[in-house]
């Protein structure tokens, strides 16, 4: 597009546009590369918990090698002549030791007796399973009941239970329940003769709890499987003791050295439908390959979303893996053999989850090892759950993304057309604004904006720097109508020195040889040549800066200088008076002496305008460490708080005040610093008027800066 006067390119409204059509297909694309992580993610998510599940089933099968075996689970496959029953408690909760098989499986609840029925000492015996405890249950029938005498060391001279079975390492294991009243057995390892515990601890593996009955003892005992090294050669002995002064043993009732035989369900099948899972598949599968259980089914036969929008995404799925397939691992692609590998694997020792494609449904396999007591691989548990959730889930947020697109290719270019044509507006106008604000004859027509200086905006921003930049150049403006009154002004102050000196030369009232004659002629003299440093620097200087970077320095006596300014100040300012405090000899300092001379002008200038009437105009002069300090103080109005009066065009005079624009104190901060000083101002202690104080480096400690 072309515009006039040679300016080419298009307009903020038409660039915008431009940019809102890619715009409107970007967002909807970056949202659908987040759908595809995010499915991503969540696929992942369900093959980490996939794997969870697996390895959870698996740890209640680790080291359950006889689940793998074809080993007998009924008693008439025993070769023993004795047998005792160990059968499952299938009861909601673990059985509570408290003396009763109340909370026992009614199938678990077989007693037995051993001995003769009614006979002291004769006992019932019912063995129960869970996990891998053994639970007894023992109805004793005593009619004397003696209990351990925790004092006396042997134990066989009180009533109590014996253990006796194989241990691990094939020797004799002998366990001795003591009773007592009711509560808490306690259980010892015992010697060969089964009178004194072995050294060391009461074996805590074995825990049990008496309660009295009419006839005799309730005992009920658990003890872990991990106890036994072989259930051969395993029985219950209870002993009876009747008279506890001589603690002889009555009688001895056992059962035989038998074989315990534990009975579990008969299945892997019935041990998995237990575990609570659902819509899921579970398989357990042999280190042969072979399925020992099958267990639930996932969802099939769901539909999905059939819309054009799913369409689209069907089709998209099948274009490169470098349009959208790209987040999906290797590990997740679609294979006939994924069931084989996820096997295979698992068998390996190696944990698994794999994506896998059937018929009708997207699933994801996951597979975990079973360990035996040797920690060899004797199985693999798989579980299979299907991903439609995470599939319709991605359908459905595609065809919300279908319909963002479409509402968002029209809506975003109309958004942006329409806020390029607010802010095209807001430029126009303060373009508008800020050209009105000069006239065609560069004549400053307004001091500020009128609008836009309140936005927060960068267009805000600049709207407010155009408009202190209008300030500014209205002071300028008024700086330049009032320049003649002020150089008149300016002049004036050494003007009216030399006509004082003049007129007290040509009076002739002072001997040619005195020496007050000398001083009024250099007094005229200082006044002629700050006449004309004023005029050249007013024709020849940028800025005053520039001006004063010019000057040369030289040693002056500050003591004698000021002494001097204040003497002429009592003859030029009649009607005010001055006091000066000097110091005791002579103060030297580098400066230019003329501008020294015009820095107290402006002083004393500023202090004749806000002196209180008939009060002193203090000047002060001190040498403190390796600087000299200027003070002219006046009794008057204080400062207020905050704001610098040291700055260009700043003045607290009133606004009719002609001849005064706001460089005096401007002039004095600059000055003090050319020559390597500062000045500042502050109220009185008293709060009663103003000092103005400057400090400048002695000689030898300064040198004028340059610019």
């Amino acid at each position: 597009m072309r515009l006039p006067w040679g300016i080419g390119g298009p307009r903020l409204g038409v660039k915008l546009a431009l940019l809102g059509v890619p715009l409107a297909l970007f967002v909807p694309w970056v949202s659908y590369l987040s759908l595809a992580e995010m499915e991503r993610v969540s696929v992942q998510m369900q093959s980490n918990q996939q794997r969870l599940i697996a390895e959870s089933i698996a740890v209640n099968f680790n080291g359950r090698d006889d689940l793998f075996a074809d080993l007998p689970v009924a008693a008439d496959s025993m070769t023993l002549p004795s047998v005792l029953e160990a059968r499952p408690i299938q009861s909601p909760t673990r059985p509570r030791l408290n003396g009763s098989v109340a909370d026992w499986d009614a199938q678990a609840v077989r007693p037995v007796w051993f001995g003769r029925d009614g006979e002291d000492g004769a006992f019932t015996l019912s063995l129960g399973t869970r996990s891998d405890v053994l639970y007894a249950f023992l109805e004793i029938v005593d009619d004397v009941r003696v209990y351990r005498n925790p004092e006396v060391l042997r134990l066989d001279n009180a009533d109590q239970i014996r253990i006796g079975f194989l241990e691990p390492n094939g020797e004799d294991g002998r366990i001795a329940v003591t009773l007592s009243e009711t509560g808490s057995t306690t259980a010892y390892r015992m010697d060969d003769d089964w009178r004194y515990a072995n050294v060391g601890p009461p074996e805590s593996s074995v825990q049990g709890f008496v309660a009295e009955t009419e006839r005799g003892y309730a005992v009920e005992m658990s003890m872990p499987f991990a106890l036994f090294g072989s259930r051969n050669y395993f029985g219950f002995s209870f002993v009876d003791v009747d008279d506890p002064q001589s603690a002889e043993i009555r009688a001895i009732v056992h059962t035989g050295d038998s074989n315990l035989a534990v009975y579990r369900d008969p299945e892997l099948l019935k041990t998995l439908e237990g575990l609570g899972f659902s819509d899921m598949r579970i398989l357990m599968v042999d280190t042969e390959q072979r399925i020992r259980a099958d267990v639930g089914s996932y969802r099939t036969g769901e539909s999905l979303s059939t819309s054009w929008q799913s369409r689209v995404l069907d089709g998209l799925s099948a274009l490169p893996n470098t349009l959208w397939r790209w987040f999906v691992d290797a590990d997740d692609a679609v294979a006939s053999d994924v069931a084989d590998r996820v096997v295979a694997t698992a068998l390996a020792g190696q944990p698994i989850a794999l994506r896998r494609q059937t018929a009708d449904v997207e699933t994801i396999m996951a597979g975990h090892p079973i360990a035996s007591t040797q920690g060899e691989t004797i199985g693999v548990v798989a579980v299979e759950q299907n991903i439609n959730d995470v599939l319709a889930f991605q359908r459905d947020a595609f065809d919300r993304i279908a319909l963002v697109t479409v509402a968002s290719f029209f809506i975003v270019p109309l958004c942006l057309v329409a806020f390029a044509g607010r802010l095209t507006w807001r430029i126009r106008h303060l373009q508008r604004e800020a050209t009105s604000a000069i006239d065609e004859h560069g004549r400053l027509q307004s001091g500020a904006l009128a609008s836009g200086t309140t936005s927060g905006d960068e267009i805000g921003d600049l709207a407010r720097s155009i408009s202190n930049m209008l300030a500014r150049l209205d002071q300028h403006d008024t700086f330049l109508k009032k320049m003649p009154r002020t150089l008149r002004h300016e002049i004036n102050n050494p003007l009216n020195a030399l006509n004082t000196s003049l007129e007290h030369l040509g009076s002739g009232d002072i001997e040619p040889k005195e020496d007050g004659r000398d001083k009024y002629l250099q007094s005229a003299r200082r006044g002629v040549l700050r006449i004309g440093a004023i005029v050249q620097n007013l024709a020849d200087a940028a800025n005053l800066e520039e001006s004063l970077a010019a000057e040369e320095a030289e040693v002056v006596d500050i003591q004698a200088l000021i002494e001097s300014y204040v003497s002429n100040c009592r003859s030029v300012h009649q009607g005010h008076r001055f006091d000066f405090r000097g110091w005791p000899g002579p103060v030297l300092a580098e400066v230019a002496d003329f501008r020294i001379e015009q820095m107290l002008d402006k002083l004393i200038d500023n202090a004749i305008d806000f002196h209180r009437a008939n009060s002193a105009i203090r000047v002060q002069l001190d040498v403190i460490g390796d600087m000299l300090r200027i003070v002219v103080a006046n009794r008057g109005p204080t400062l207020p708080a905050g704001g610098s009066l040291f700055e260009s065009m700043v003045s607290r005079r009133e606004p009719t005040s002609n001849l005064h624009f706001g460089l005096g104190l401007y002039v004095v901060r600059v000055i003090a610093e050319q020559h390597g000083g500062a000045a500042d101002a502050v109220n009185l202690a008293d709060e009663s008027g103003v000092a103005f104080v400057v400090w400048l480096p002695l000689a030898g400690t300064n040198r004028l800066q340059s610019a």
